[in-house]
């Protein structure tokens, strides 16, 4: 074995407006009466223009949103309120696309399919009285994009890609890129794997942080001579030296990890990453990657530089 790696995970935000619950709805009812009006203008509807009630949901939507620390009651009156405009405006579009199929366009009817998954899921949190359900649309527009819970203070839930990275002789590496959350811990197997398949070795020293130390993976590391830091399992040596000595190793090996955290703060500050601009999914990752490739290209041209 020879080298170190060093692992880490980031999430990496996209530049959507925060989402609530009420906000999310008053858009997608909003898109929905765009497309009835569009229907209307081509003659889908027989002549006579299905009731909306636009300007009486106008009117619940300002009345909630001037308020500016609605209480749990008033923000449930405001979802049954845009749940039930939403409910009607469907029906409206169900009824004319069952009679006039090409009455909306392709990108409408992309769009459509996104709202219809919007309002089951925000139909079945206000049944059942909760805060959570699975693939979670918080974005019309980039309806990938998904919540990842960091547990950061300033920010504990961030929106946007979650990416794990490595760190290899300075210089980093995409492990995994997804637009769902997922538990860093499980890459460390596979990027243990991609580390051997690119040098013909497996790394000697892999530093994470505590998510990364599990059962599994302290075991998979032993049997492959991997030395993975932090404390061993069980109780600490009753050799009070021994325990000191350990104690060390920790702190310094700890200091060395942070270079990869580093790396992340400086592509985050000086490369894009803390806010990602881009609308499209694949443009997104691009982005996220040549931020990376960028960061790297920079390192190495420092290195040249310092050499002449």
């Amino acid at each position: 074995n020879r080298g170190t790696l060093i692992l880490d995970a980031t999430c990496v935000p996209q530049n959507i407006r925060f989402p609530t619950d009420v906000s999310l709805l008053n858009e997608g009812r909003e898109l929905l009466e765009k497309m009835i009006d569009t229907a209307h203008a081509a003659g889908a509807t027989d002549g006579t223009k299905p009731r909306t009630y636009r300007n009486l949901a106008r009117r619940d939507w300002l009345r909630f949103v001037r308020d500016r620390k609605p209480t749990h009651k008033k923000i449930r009156k405001a979802l049954r309120q845009q749940l039930s405009y939403v409910r009607r405006d469907l029906g409206y579009l169900d009824a004319i696309l069952a009679r006039h199929p090409e009455a909306l366009t392709g990108k409408e009817l992309e769009r459509l399919a996104v709202i219809r998954v919007l309002y089951a899921q925000q139909q079945e949190m206000y049944d059942t009285s909760t805060r959570r359900v699975d693939d979670r649309i918080v974005s019309l527009h980039q309806p990938w994009v998904r919540p990842i819970v960091r547990g950061k203070t300033a920010m504990p839930v961030e929106f946007g890609a979650k990416v794990a990275l490595s760190l290899v002789e300075g210089y980093a590496r995409v492990e995994k890129f997804c637009w769902d959350a997922f538990n860093e811990g499980t890459t460390l197997q596979e990027s243990a794997e991609g580390y051997k398949e690119r040098t013909g070795r497996y790394p000697e020293n892999i530093l994470v942080d505590k998510i990364y130390r599990t059962r599994e993976n302290l075991a998979w590391c032993k049997e492959r001579g991997i030395r993975l830091n932090g404390p061993k399992l069980g109780r600490p040596p009753k050799d009070k030296a021994l325990y000191r000595q350990q104690l060390q190793e920790e702190r310094m090996e700890s200091g060395k990890r942070n270079e990869i955290e580093g790396c992340i703060g400086v592509c985050k500050r000086r490369y894009g990453l803390d806010l990602v601009m881009t609308r499209m999914k694949h443009s997104s990752e691009v982005d996220v990657y040549t931020a990376i490739l960028t960061r790297n290209l920079f390192r190495r041209l420092r290195i040249l530089l310092w050499l002449f």
